[in-house]
Order: C-alpha cells, then structure tokens, then sequence
C-alpha cells in the first residue's frame, strides 16, 4: 500500500492538521506524511475539493446473521457500511440465536475478520432478550463483546437492571438500554398525536420512553455504573439526560439519523418505510434533538440500520415491520441536516464519541499512525438503486432517489477501497 491523497481538507477536531488543505501520504496502512510536499505513490487520489475525516463508527445495526440472512448478513452489512462511509460497526445481539454465549461472540469476531470494516459484537444482557435472566456477561467480555444491551428491546425488568448495572461494575462495562415501557406502546405503529389521529393509527406515546428513563436514571443513582440510551426520540428524553448529567451521573445517549431529518409527518401517505421504533415524532421533538446535540447531551449519531425483506414492509401499514435501511445514506442524510448541524458538529458523532463510549482505539489524523479514514465529497450526486446498493434489503425512503454526498474512499489500515 501506498497511496497519495492530494489536497483534501481534513476534518478531525483531534487532529493539529483540523480543517487545513494538504496531502496525505499512507504507505503500509500508516499515514507516513501530512504536509503540501509530493510524495511517490503507487496510486494518487485527486481529492481536491473533498473531506477527509477519521473512520466512521456506527454504534446500532442489525447485521441478522446468524438467522435471518435473507435480510442482511455480515458480509453484505459489511459492505454496506464501508460503502456509507464507516470503518466499524458495533452490532445488536438480536439474532437467531441471540449473541449470548462465547460462540455466538466468536462467530462473529472470527468471521469479521475478512472484512474492509472492524465489526464489534454487541451481547445480550438477559436470555434470549426475554428480560428475565441473565447472560454470562463478565465470561462475553472476556470473548469480547464491547457492550450489553437487548438490543431492540428495552430491558423491561427492574431487578435485572439493577443487577446488570452492580455486575458490569467490575469490568467497568456499558449497558445500553433502548427506553420504552412495552405495555404503553403495544399494538401502536407511530408517535402517538395529531397525524395517528388523523391516520387512524394506534399510537405510541412519548411518555413510555420517558418513563423508563426516569426509571433508569432512578437506578443509576442508586447503585451506580454507567448507562447509554439508544436511540432517544423526545423532547423530555433530552431535558431528562442533561439534567442527569448535571448531576454527576454516567449517562451518555445516541439518537438515530432518521429522528432528526423527518417527522411523523412524513407517515401521512401511509409509507412503511417510514415505519420505525421508536417511532417518528413531531418538529417540536426533532428540534429538541438538533438542540441536544449542539449542546453535547446527546453523543453520538447512528444509523439504527434495520434491513427488512419486502414481505415484511410491503403490508398495511400498522401490520409492517419497523426499520430503515440506513448505513449507505448516512452521509447524505447529515448533510440534509444543512447549518442546524454543520459537519464541523457532527463528526465528532460518527468517529470519536462512539468509540470512546466503548472504549476502543480513537483514529486521528496525524503522523505515524494507523490509517483508519473516512474520504467523501459533500457535493457530488448519486442514486440509490439496485446497482448502488450493497445491502441485501432496500427498505429506505430514499430508494430511486438522488442524493448529495458522497464517500469516494474508505481505509482502515492495510485495506483501502475506493468507490465510484
């Protein structure tokens, strides 16, 4: 390997070379020079005009492998990944079998390892993600599991919570908890509000995310350790979090792309593929949730990537499955985003919070180290289609559109791909 990228415009906040024009010089998967001199290159990468950052992380995707490799595998939410920009990925335990065993966790590492992009399995905190027992959890550390959670579930037991938070105590251990009180949300398929009115629809009130947030912050302060919220949808869920961490509290909270550029406006037509979980809400919240990240209560952004095979979206629409496709549309979704949440905002969301929230390895860009680089064009236009799409399911909103932003390059250490 060694590759000259001429003239792009780094943007890392960690880096000494943060929003300066230079070149950038990577043999043997380390970033050899930074500076305006030429450098002898097997391959030279005009890059004038694009941004270059650290290597993306996503911190919430369902790869569905093992299980249900229909909807996505890993090799496919590999692909996908790379292609929308991300060196790693951390992955949900929901799968068929549950990530809950030492094997199940070694599969997933071992196969990864073939892969452009580092895959992170994420393990289950209860048996099945039922709720009522524990996993083996200080054993699915020690094989390398970076956080617990039930993933798509909310783990709705009280006494497993306050264990889980008293257990991981001793490995210093993330539990993340995606906030919802089941009972309040059963049957529902949108925010609940003036468009489920309209629509018809059962909705699912914000307060069941509330609730189980007060319940959480309650048991935090209780019995101390350290939470993240996945996937925060509300107005409230933000004051509820900053007050918390006013307070001293280990909490930190990611919200999903989705969340902050539509509204449960947009379920008007009936469209499934707005369907997801939690569910859209009003401006009002969306807003609270640009405010939130501005503020740095909310740390991360992630793409809550959710692959559905057409059998499951292409129903009525309170019978559709939740979900959105998202890591290929990452980037232009952001950029939608325009001044409410400049790039030079929300990077720092996609590198360097999610991994030091996990504890892994922060990329930066300087010399002498490994070259882990995310290089996009924040202009260039292209559509999402059967040709561009490297996952194995098409249930996004953008599908046949044309979209701005574009990742033109990804590398993480010895392995560098391009894309056209």
């Amino acid at each position: 390997m060694n590759i000259l990228l001429r003239e792009a415009k780094i943007l890392d906040p960690q880096s000494p070379h943060h929003n300066k024009v230079v070149n950038i010089h990577i043999k043997d998967g380390q970033i050899a020079a930074i500076d305006k001199k030429e450098h002898k290159a097997d391959t030279i990468i005009e890059a004038k005009g694009l941004l270059l950052s650290a290597g993306w992380f996503d911190m919430k995707s369902h790869f569905n492998d093992p299980g249900n490799e229909h909807k996505e595998d890993l090799a496919s939410g590999a692909a996908a990944a790379a292609k929308g920009g991300f060196t790693g990925v951390a992955t949900l335990p929901n799968t068929s079998p549950v990530v809950q065993t030492k094997g199940n966790v070694e599969y997933v590492l071992s196969k990864s390892k073939s892969y452009l992009i580092d895959i992170y399995p994420m393990a289950a905190v209860t048996l099945d993600t039922n709720g009522e027992d524990l996993t083996e959890m200080l054993d699915l550390h020690a094989a390398g599991a970076v956080a617990f959670t039930d993933g798509e579930k909310p783990i709705w037991h009280t006494d497993m919570m306050l264990k889980s938070l008293i257990y991981l105590q001793k490995i210093g251990g993330l539990l993340i908890n995606q906030a919802e009180d089941q009972l309040l949300t059963r049957f529902g398929s949108m925010n609940e509000g003036t468009v489920s009115t309209i629509l018809g629809l059962k909705g699912m009130p914000t307060l069941a995310e509330h609730l189980m947030i007060k319940r959480d912050l309650d048991l935090l302060k209780y019995a101390g350790g350290k939470i993240h919220f996945s996937n925060i949808s509300s107005k409230e869920s933000v004051n509820l979090i900053k007050k918390a961490k006013k307070k001293g509290l280990q909490v930190t909270c990611d919200v999903s792309i989705h969340h902050l550029i539509h509204t449960d406006e947009d379920l008007m037509g009936y469209d499934s593929h707005y369907k997801i979980n939690p569910p859209l809400r009003t401006e009002k919240d969306r807003k609270a949730l640009i405010k939130g990240l501005q503020e740095g209560v909310i740390d991360v952004i992630v793409t809550a990537h959710t692959p559905q095979d057409e059998e499951n979206k292409k129903l009525e629409f309170d019978l559709a499955g939740f979900g959105i496709s998202g890591l290929q549309t990452m980037l232009p979704s952001l950029l939608k985003l325009g001044k409410e949440l400049e790039p030079s905002l929300w990077i720092e969301k996609v590198t360097t919070n999610p991994r030091s929230i996990l504890k892994l390895d922060l990329p930066t860009i300087k010399e002498n180290q490994i070259a882990n680089l995310t290089l996009f064009d924040p202009k260039a236009k292209w559509t999402l289609n059967d040709q561009s799409n490297k996952s194995k399911s098409r249930n996004s909103p953008f599908f046949n559109q044309e979209l701005t932003g574009k990742v033109k390059a990804v590398c993480n250490g010895a392995q560098f791909q391009t894309f056209e």
